[in-house]
């Protein structure tokens, strides 16, 4: 039955995939799906490029561990921070922006927007380092649970993903990984409800259940107290926050999450878009992390010591019945491909656009650029797959943790940039290259443990916590950079932001007249 349900996934993917082949004649099509997609595709994309298995297995376990119930807030943080204020801050702004300079990603947006190539190749260098490691991440929190559910090798696992993702976003684009994103999408809203029911169930209901978490103590963690799992902010909101901060706030400078903003249809799409995905957030992002806060209820079938947070979220599932545990089992598949597939998109066309056309191929028309898309669709996931074969056979696990570090190093660099870049004509392009040399070397040696051990305080020890500071930090520093830096050309700034004074005619029911 498992199996069956897993074919029939598979196959529907790859005809989605192949019916959207019409939606990939050229660039704009093949990025940006025409920039016509609307507010039900938009908002689950963004969703389903939000939460991967890193977050349900990963993520949801560990911190759940870590803060019990009070993890809770990370899903919160997640729904109001990275998808209802994402929206409303960026959505509209990089719309009109983005099609105004013509630009299709985010380093081709920093390249037009300060007149830079400079910039924009740098940029696109960020991009491709740090999504590398975040992209073999998604295939770590399936190991567990495709050894929990068949008898088959992981390694086919990793082969199965790596090629049908290819497939589907090699034919269709990104208009295919909207729609698949938007039918893996249902699956996880459905499938996230149904876990968590049975989970609850199966230690007696909710209120049995938060009882049983209130009575577990823990004297290693930092504040140790009665009740301390089950409480508000848990035993250690310090370091809460630090994750709240990083994975909500985190979404605002990522290039594979900012691009759903460039591809987005209408007014009407952003407004109902932004509701579309607080809603999805909220159930699937919360829903993980409550999940994942009642983890202690499961100590005596776990041994973190030995097999690692990812163990968790697996052996509370593993009593499930069979079709709870297919359904799981493809949650965390949609939850990983679709991310899969935003970033290898993101990957290739920043690769093409930004670094190889005009650069390396001075003539690169639109069917030679979609030719090195697609080529780079393969490399992308063919690395991807190798490394997370290559994790799984050795049994490394610094890969996984570069998780954290690639998306505090691609956020701390392009967040501030970007959001300054929209809303602040006096930004400078000596700021964008202070937070993109700031946040990239700080994250890369904070990824070396010797010298994170010797040179960082406590408190930055953690990618987590150090990827949050970068973001915040370059909130700081490009204002503060840009004062005592010459002033950017004004009629490149008069042109740029000409886009938001156009006129436009809308219905009396959207506006009242004079």
């Amino acid at each position: 039955m498992k199996i069956a349900i897993l074919i029939l996934y598979f196959g529907l993917l790859i005809a989605i995939g192949l019916y959207c082949r019409k939606h990939t004649t050229d660039v704009n099509g093949f990025v940006l799906g025409g920039r016509s997609v609307g507010p039900w595709l938009t908002a689950f994309a963004y969703g389903t490029s939000y939460f991967s298995a890193v977050v349900f297995v990963g993520y949801a376990g560990q911190f759940g561990w870590k803060y019990g119930i009070a993890a809770t807030w990370a899903g919160l943080g997640n729904a109001f921070i990275g998808s209802l204020l994402a929206w409303a801050v960026l959505g509209r702004r990089t719309r009109i922006m983005t099609q105004h300079l013509n630009s299709a990603t985010m380093p081709e947006f920093f390249g037009r927007r300060f007149s830079s190539n400079a910039l924009k190749i740098g940029a696109s260098i960020i991009t491709f380092v740090f999504l590398i490691p975040y992209t073999a991440s998604l295939y770590n929190g399936l190991s567990r649970l495709f050894g929990m559910a068949f008898s088959m090798d992981y390694t086919i696992c990793i082969v199965l993903m790596a090629v049908l993702t290819g497939i589907y976003v090699i034919a269709g684009g990104y208009m295919a990984t909207a729609i698949n994103d938007f039918i893996q999408g249902v699956i996880m809203l459905f499938g996230i409800v149904a876990v968590i029911v049975a989970v609850l169930k199966s230690q007696g209901g909710f209120m049995s259940a938060y009882t049983g978490l209130a009575a577990v103590t823990d004297d290693s963690v930092a504040y140790a107290m009665p009740g301390q799992f089950a409480s508000f902010f848990g035993p250690d909101p310090l370091n809460l926050l630090g994750v709240v901060i990083l994975t909500s706030l985190g979404t605002w400078g990522l290039p594979q999450m900012v691009q759903k903003f460039y591809a987005i249809k209408s007014e009407d799409a952003v407004k109902k878009g932004t509701v579309i995905s607080t809603f999805f957030a909220l159930v699937v992002a919360g829903g993980c992390y409550f999940l994942g806060g009642f983890g202690r209820l499961f100590s005596d079938q776990i041994d973190v010591a030995a097999n690692g947070f990812d163990s968790i979220i697996p052996t509370m599932l593993s009593g499930l019945p069979d079709i709870l545990i297919a359904i799981v089992v493809i949650l965390v598949l949609s939850a990983s491909m679709s991310t899969l597939s935003s970033l290898v998109l993101a990957s290739s066309s920043t690769i093409t656009i930004d670094l190889i056309r005009g650069n390396f191929v001075k003539d690169m028309d639109e069917k030679k650029q979609l030719a090195y898309m697609r080529a780079f669709v393969v490399v992308f996931i063919v690395i991807s797959a190798v490394i997370a074969i290559f994790q799984y056979r050795s049994s490394v696990t610094f890969i996984a943790q570069l998780m954290g570090v690639s998306w505090g190093a691609l956020a701390g660099s392009f967040l501030a940039p970007f959001l300054y870049g929209l809303y602040w004509k006096r930004t400078t392009k000596a700021a964008c290259w202070v937070s993109f040399l700031f946040s990239a070397i700080v994250m890369t040696l904070d990824a070396i443990i010797p010298i994170r051990t010797a040179f960082f305080p406590a408190l930055l020890q953690s990618p987590i916590n150090c990827g949050a500071f970068c973001m915040l930090a370059g909130l700081v520093i490009v204002p503060v950079v840009s004062v005592f830096t010459p002033k950017p050309d004004a009629k490149l700034v008069e042109d740029a932001f000409a886009c938001y004074d156009v006129k436009v005619a809308v219905s009396q029911k959207r506006s009242l007249m004079d």
